[in-house]
């Protein structure tokens, strides 16, 4: 494989970046920076990884030239950490970290054990780690995955959208998130099972119901337990003109997550004025560019959620103030041109670092 331009990276991705039904923000993230490099004058050859595929990503990394820029999706690299060790004394390779995994422990299981080992090669091998969240940078230096100097933040950005319009009552919560544990919405659940005396109000979970079949069973039997079944709707991933229409109807945002690198449905709702009650874990306070438009509560407590949305139902004026604040930090967004800027000025480093790349 030949390199013609200066600007040339070569990104590895997994092969659901482009899938409507297998929506992530790490997929929503990796096209951004795909087509924004792009428009910004790289060229990006793009190479779709499957998860049970072992070889590609060290075929491909074969074939570059001494000296190539490997941009590489941090699902991708962790899996494929010795074809990354392999190449990585005469390829500059880069790792976009999403998220970091969980710190190893005598308790943990042997599979997490090998994964952390993994994750710690392929970090390693990159000559630079692009974080989205200064959370995520903090654990990544911490655990010793990379030099400081070497590990940068590009927040998310966020699409321009049309303002929500709220409704008197308060009552259209939604839940947005691959439905499975680290998510939370188990928390969520049995929250809202110690507000049904409250008349009116639904919640809609939206997102993909594939990713932890066990869980989407358990959250099923805990909603007919508790008697939430004409009140909470599963509706499986949604994208597009379907994603925009359910903000559309919410009057609230709820992000019950027990783990999140950035929390990027924070940031959507308050591009659309939408108010926002997540838990204070990893980079969700970044992503709530304006704290009096939400609130955050301590995670894996549903008492604590309870508490907040009994309030939230109780007082018109926290309400309107929230939402209030919420519209007025729209005009603080991101967009994702200062995400694609940061990654491009690593990449135009790189370029310069006075590696030789062979034609």
């Amino acid at each position: 494989m030949s390199v013609s331009s200066a600007r040339w990276v070569c990104f590895f991705v997994p092969d659901s970046i482009d899938d409507a039904d297998r929506v992530s923000g790490g997929n929503v993230y990796d096209r951004h920076v795909r087509e924004g490099l792009r428009r910004s004058g790289w060229t990006v050859h793009t190479v779709l990884i499957p998860r049970d595929d072992h070889t590609l990503t060290a075929q491909t990394l074969a074939q570059l030239p001494n000296g190539a820029l490997a941009l590489v999706d941090g699902l991708v690299a962790v899996r494929e950490s010795v074809a990354l060790r392999a190449h990585s004394t005469r390829l500059r390779l880069i790792i976009l970290a999403h998220m970091v995994g969980n710190v190893v422990s005598a308790a943990l299981a042997e599979a997490d054990a090998v994964s952390a080992d993994r994750e710690r090669h392929a970090f390693r091998a990159a000559k630079r780690i692009i974080a989205t969240s200064g959370w995520t940078r903090s654990e990544i230096i911490a655990r010793r995955l990379g030099r400081p100097p070497d590990v940068i933040v590009a927040y998310p950005g966020t699409d321009p959208a049309a303002p929500t319009s709220a409704s008197r009552s308060g009552n259209r919560l939604l839940c947005i998130g691959a439905v499975a544990p680290h998510k939370g919405q188990d928390v969520l659940l049995g929250a809202l099972a110690q507000l049904t005396d409250i008349d009116g109000w639904t919640c809609t979970f939206a997102g993909s119901l594939d990713i932890a079949t066990d869980f989407v069973d358990e959250l099923t039997r805990m909603a007919h337990r508790t008697r939430l079944t004409d009140r909470v709707t599963f509706t499986g991933s949604l994208a597009g003109a379907r994603l925009d229409e359910a903000y559309a109807r919410a009057d609230l945002v709820v992000v019950p997550s027990r783990s999140e690198s950035f929390g990027m449905v924070v940031a959507e709702a308050l591009a659309r004025g939408i108010p926002v009650v997540a838990a204070r874990v990893g980079g969700i306070p970044e992503a709530l560019s304006s704290m009096t438009a939400g609130i955050l509560v301590p995670p894996d407590d549903a008492q604590a959620l309870a508490v907040v949305l009994r309030r939230w139902w109780a007082s018109r004026a926290q309400r309107s103030r929230l939402t209030e604040a919420a519209v007025e930090a729209r005009g603080s967004v991101r967009p994702w041109s200062a995400t694609v800027a940061a990654i491009a000025s690593t990449l135009d480093e790189m370029a310069l670092s006075g590696m030789a790349v062979s034609a």
